[in-house]
């Protein structure tokens, strides 16, 4: 398992797709006030970093012991939002839109996903101000699977997702 530092280090890919604006704590505070909740303070390291944009190949999927619709043993992380409203890029902030939308359950905070299949910081169990966990939702299939108990173990636990793909012989649709 990587550490944390290690992984924050090289996090990001290349390119400017879904990069927001860099973070600053005026931003944080005004993004936990809309969204009505503590950001875990992992995320934010990482945030403070790049504000979103591509994972690193090399980060780009989390290991799962059972099988999901994208893959026999992976969840994809091809990308996460920052926070912000730049250029029209997707943003943490979408987060009450996407969920009413999306009709997911409530509260979480969308990290990444397209619609049918989400990654999220799940407050349900910890509350607003609590340190949430994560979580996968799959709205076809309406299922969801726990990843992580937070956010920084879940980081922690990110591998390429071309490793993966090798070890069930099958293709990741990225």
């Amino acid at each position: 398992m990587a550490r944390f530092d290690e992984v924050k280090a090289t996090f990001w890919g290349e390119g400017l797709y879904g990069v927001q604006l860099p973070l600053t704590d005026a931003v944080v505070q005004d993004a936990e006030r809309q969204l009505g909740v503590l950001l875990p303070a992992s995320l934010l390291e990482i945030l403070r970093v790049q504000n979103g944009g591509l994972v690193a190949e090399v980060w780009n999927a989390f290991p799962t012991d059972v099988p999901t619709s994208w893959s026999e043993n992976h969840v994809p992380l091809d990308d996460m939002m920052g926070i912000g409203r730049h250029d029209g890029q997707p943003s943490l902030l979408d987060s009450p839109y996407l969920v009413e939308e999306w009709g997911l359950p409530s509260p979480l905070v969308l990290l990444s996903g397209d619609g049918h299949c989400w990654i999220a910081l799940d407050y349900r169990t910890c509350g607003e101000r609590g340190e949430p966990s994560v979580t996968w939702f799959d709205v076809d299939t309406d299922t969801e699977l726990p990843l992580a108990t937070d956010f920084r173990m879940f980081v922690e636990r990110l591998a390429a997702a071309a490793s993966l793909d090798d070890a069930d012989g099958s293709q990741s649709a990225s």
